[in-house]
């Protein structure tokens, strides 16, 4: 029987590989397909020497430079689909970790959420026994009490 288990990357000890700003992903991802940004180059070369041919008024070398280009981004082109084939199963186990991170800090931000509410609702129940108190042991109007009340919150006072 087949574990459910991701299968081991030779990115599983690197910290870095997970933890990585802009300008890391763009060089890392530089390293990992060259080819592309090299179709990318081509690709701008002919354009550049289809216009320098145009304004000279060379219509066949104009021509050329035209079909330099339509290689060029087949080049590039194939390098993408070919190095997204190859890279898809780490790109997958990064969107999965991507999630888990992203989930605990869901989790991190809701236990957060619950403790301020349970402190605050531990606040609001010491608050309303304090007036209670005040109120039972003096005959004072609610809203003097509950005026003293916030005074010695604020205050800090039990």
């Amino acid at each position: 029987m087949a574990s459910d288990a991701p299968l081991p990357s030779s990115f599983d000890g690197d910290s870095e590989f997970y933890s990585e700003n802009r300008m890391q992903k763009l060089t890392r991802r530089l390293r990992e397909e060259p080819l592309i940004p090299l179709g990318c180059l081509l690709t701008v070369f002919a354009l550049v020497g289809a216009t320098r041919s145009i304004r000279q008024g060379n219509h066949q070398k104009t021509n050329v430079m035209f079909r330099r280009r339509i290689y060029a981004q087949g080049f590039t082109l194939v390098a993408m689909v070919a190095g997204g084939m190859y890279w898809k199963e780490d790109r997958e186990k990064r969107k999965q970790f991507e999630g888990i991170v992203a989930e605990k800090e869901r989790q991190k931000k809701r236990d957060k959420w619950i403790r301020e509410l349970e402190a605050r609702d531990e606040e609001e129940i010491a608050f309303k026994a304090k007036l209670q108190r005040r109120m039972r042991g003096e005959e004072k109007s609610v809203t003097d009490a509950v005026k003293e009340t916030w005074k010695e919150v604020k205050e800090g006072k039990e």
